[in-house]
C-alpha cells in the first residue's frame, strides 16, 4: 500500500506506538505521535524523533480533521479517546499495528490468541519452525511489534504472531492463514465490559478467514469450542479431555496427532519439558499447528523435549536454602495464576496482588486455599484479594507495600522444599510499567537474597 505523504496520527506512544510511528516515518508519511503523558514522563520518546520530521504532541490527543489520512491506534488505549471518535464519524480508517503491519508482506501468518498461553503457544511454534530449519519470523503481543519486523519477511517466511483482543479490535484485512483460540476466561473486562465482548474480539481472529485458511480451537472451552460457528476456514479441534477423530488429542498420557485417516503418537506427557496441564494443551495447539504447515513430528516431538518456556512464565529463578523462587509475572488475571500454582506440588508461597482488570478473585481464592500455605499481597487489589481469601476460611496472609518487601517477607517465611511463586493475577500497571519489569525486579530481588 502507498504510505508516502499520507497525514497518519498514531495514538499512543508506547512501545507499540512508537514502532509505529517510526515506521511510518521510514516510509515517507507525515506522522503525528500523540500521548496523554506530559513531555516529563516523554523523555525517551521525546529524544527518538527530536531529529526527525515526526511530530510529537504530549499531554493529550489533537483533534482529528478531514486531513488526516489514517489513524493507527496503540493496543493500551481505549477505543472510545476522542480522536479515534472523531475519525469514526469522519470515515477515516482506524487500525492497529497488526492491521498496518500485515498489509506490508506477502507471507502465511499463523496467529495465536486466547486469554492465557498466547505467548508461551506463539514461541513454541516459532522453536518448531526454527528447529526444523525452517524460516520464521516470531513477534506480535509477544514483545516485538510485528511493525518492527516486516522488512525482514520475505514469502518464504512463516509469520507466527501472537495477537491480542485489543488488537483484534481495529482490524480490516487481517488474516491469518491459521488463526489459533486457546481458551477463554474473564479478562480486560475494565476494558470490553463484558465477558461476551471480550469473546466477540477474540473471534475477529477468524473476520477474514476463507476457505483453505485453517481455524485451530480448543474443544474443551465452549464459548471457544462454539467459534467453529462463525469461521469460514477449515475448523480443527485439539482437546486433553476427548480422542478427537481429526485433530490433536491427549490419550493415555500421551499427545496423538489424527489428520487423515489415522492417528500417531507424538510424546509421551512426561518427556514435554514444561510442565502443567496448561502446557500440554498449548502442545496440542503447537502440535496441529506445525503438522498442518507440514512439520515432522518427530522434529516436534523433539522441539517439544527441549522448549524451557519464555521468560516471566513459570520461569524458575533460583534456589535458595532448599526454597525454589518461581517468576510468573506474566500471570496477570486470576485464571492464569490458576493454572500456575496447579503446576506445582509442593507448598507454596504466592506473593500476589495488582491492578484488576475487572476480575473476581473467588475461584481463585479457592485455589489459593487448596495449593498455598502463605501469601503476601501488594497493590491496589491487595485489599480486594485479601477478603475474598478471608471468605474462603485463608488467613495466612501478608500485606506489604512494595515488591521489595513483598520478596523479603516471602524469603522470611518459606521453608526449605517450599516454592516461592511470583504470579500476581493482576496487571502490573499500578507500580510498574509492564509485566516485564515486575518480573526483572523478582529476579533481581531474589538474587539479592543470596548476599
Amino acid at each position: 500500500m502507498i504510505i508516502k505523504n499520507k497525514k497518519v496520527l498514531v495514538v499512543g506512544a508506547g512501545k507499540t506506538g512508537t514502532a509505529c510511528a517510526h515506521f511510518l516515518n521510514q516510509m515517507g508519511a507525515r506522522v503525528t505521535l500523540a500521548d496523554i503523558k506530559k513531555d516529563i514522563e516523554m523523555k525517551e520518546v521525546l529524544e527518538k524523533f527530536k531529529d526527525t520530521p515526526v511530530v510529537v504532541k504530549t499531554g493529550g490527543y489533537p483533534d482529528v480533521d478531514g486531513s488526516t489520512d489514517l489513524v493507527i491506534v496503540s493496543p493500551g488505549v481505549p477505543l472510545d479517546v476522542l480522536p479515534i471518535k472523531q475519525a469514526h464519524e469522519k470515515g477515516i480508517p482506524v487500525w492497529s499495528e497488526l492491521e498496518l503491519a500485515f498489509r506490508m508482506f506477502n507471507a502465511p501468518v499463523i496467529a495465536v490468541t486466547g486469554t492465557n498461553g498466547k505467548t508461551t503457544t506463539t514461541a513454541l511454534i516459532g522453536a518448531m519452525f526454527e528447529d526444523a530449519g525452517k524460516p520464521v519470523v516470531i513477534a506480535g503481543n509477544i514483545g516485538i511489534p510485528l511493525i518492527e519486523k516486516v522488512s525482514e519477511i520475505t514469502s518464504h517466511h512463516v509469520v507466527v504472531v501472537e495477537v491480542s483482543s485489543f488488537q483484534l479490535e481495529c482490524i480490516e484485512t487481517f488474516k491469518p492463514k491459521m488463526g489459533i483460540v486457546l481458551n477463554l476466561t474473564p479478562d480486560h473486562l475494565d476494558r470490553h465490559g463484558t465477558l461476551e465482548n471480550y469473546a466477540r474480539a477474540k473471534e475477529r481472529i477468524f473476520l477474514n478467514q476463507s476457505q483453505g485458511d485453517f481455524s485451530i480451537l480448543n474443544y474443551d472451552d465452549p464459548r471457544v469450542k462454539k467459534m467453529s460457528q462463525s469461521t469460514k476456514g477449515e475448523v480443527i479441534f485439539f482437546s486433553i479431555k476427548h480422542t478427537l477423530e481429526q485433530g490433536a488429542y491427549l490419550f493415555e498420557n500421551k499427545i496423538y496427532l489424527a489428520l487423515g485417516d489415522r492417528a500417531v503418537p507424538v510424546i509421551d506427557r512426561k518427556d514435554i519439558f514444561i510442565k502443567g496441564e496448561h502446557n500440554v494443551q498449548n502442545a496440542l495447539a503447537a502440535v496441529l499447528a506445525g503438522a498442518v504447515m507440514g512439520l515432522e513430528i518427530e522434529s516436534m516431538s523433539s522441539t517439544l523435549k527441549t522448549f524451557k518456556g519464555v521468560p516471566h512464565r513459570l520461569e524458575f529463578v533460583d534456589e535458595i536454602d532448599g526454597v525454589k523462587y518461581i517468576n510468573d509475572s506474566k500471570g496477570t488475571n486470576p485464571d492464569a495464576s490458576i493454572k500456575a500454582l496447579l503446576a506445582f506440588d509442593e507448598p507454596i508461597v504466592l506473593i500476589a496482588g495488582g491492578r484488576n482488570k475487572g476480575s473476581d478473585f473467588s475461584q481463585f481464592a479457592e485455589i489459593v486455599k487448596e495449593k498455598a500455605r502463605a501469601v503476601v499481597l501488594l497493590g491496589e487489589a491487595a485489599d480486594e484479594i485479601y477478603s475474598a481469601l478471608k471468605e474462603k476460611g485463608f488467613y495466612e496472609i501478608y500485606k506489604e507495600n512494595t515488591l521489595e518487601e513483598a520478596v523479603y517477607r516471602a524469603g522470611k517465611i518459606a521453608r526449605p522444599g517450599e516454592v516461592v511463586l511470583l504470579s500476581p493475577a493482576c496487571a502490573s500497571w499500578d507500580m510498574f510499567k509492564s509485566y516485564e519489569e515486575r518480573g526483572d525486579l523478582f529476579k533481581s530481588l531474589v538474587a539479592s537474597l543470596r548476599r
